[in-house]
């Protein structure tokens, strides 16, 4: 009777344990989900720090990454701004804090997409023309829409920033407040 006695605290424990094989939780925002595959999503873009910025732009999948066009209001004539995929989908903090990081599933450094070491949301800075309208035209190597989760912009946010982003400051270049936020939803 002894012998199994001194056995059941052992017998209890192991079948308590877990066999998962999913990794344990890091505090970091969980990757999004791997969804189907599309050829097109929008972006809705709000102002968001008191700004007066919005915008809507569309995102097509193209030669190996995303193709943005589009059109963002609301910008003081002839300023240039930084504009980044953020890594989650959520625009409701009045300053777009609930966006998170840049969009960065291989852990670069942030730098400039034409060249060198970059996130994967990084991107070109865009400039208003003299009414205040910044029209957008931007590929976007290494992400997709839908499919694995690594590389799938859609649900996260594109996110526009007051001032131009130096490439260099890091970990997000150094571009200011977030006056405008949008989701990449699905769909044209």
């Amino acid at each position: 009777m002894k012998p199994v006695l001194a056995a059941l605290p052992l017998l209890l424990l192991a079948a308590c344990s877990t066999t998962s094989s999913s990794p344990a939780p890091t505090g970091d925002a969980p990757a999004a989900a791997a969804t189907p595959e599309v050829d097109s999503a929008t972006v809705a873009l709000a102002s968001a720090s008191g700004s007066l910025v919005s915008g809507k732009l569309s995102a097509m999948a193209m030669d190996g990454g995303v193709h943005f066009v589009g059109d963002i209001g609301g910008l003081a004539p002839g300023s240039t701004h930084g504009i980044h995929v953020h890594e989650k989908g959520d625009c409701s903090a009045a300053d777009a804090s609930s966006a998170g990081g840049h969009f960065n599933p291989d852990a670069r450094p942030h730098g400039n997409p034409q060249g060198g070491s970059h996130h994967a949301g990084d991107m070109p800075n865009i400039t208003a023309d003299g009414n205040g309208v910044a029209r957008v035209n931007v590929h976007v190597d290494g992400m997709t829409l839908g499919g694995a989760a690594g590389t799938n912009v859609i649900g996260r946010a594109v996110v526009m920033h007051a001032q131009a982003d130096d490439y260099a400051s890091q970990p997000a270049g150094n571009s200011g407040a977030r006056i405008a936020c949008g989701v990449i939803r699905a769909g044209g």
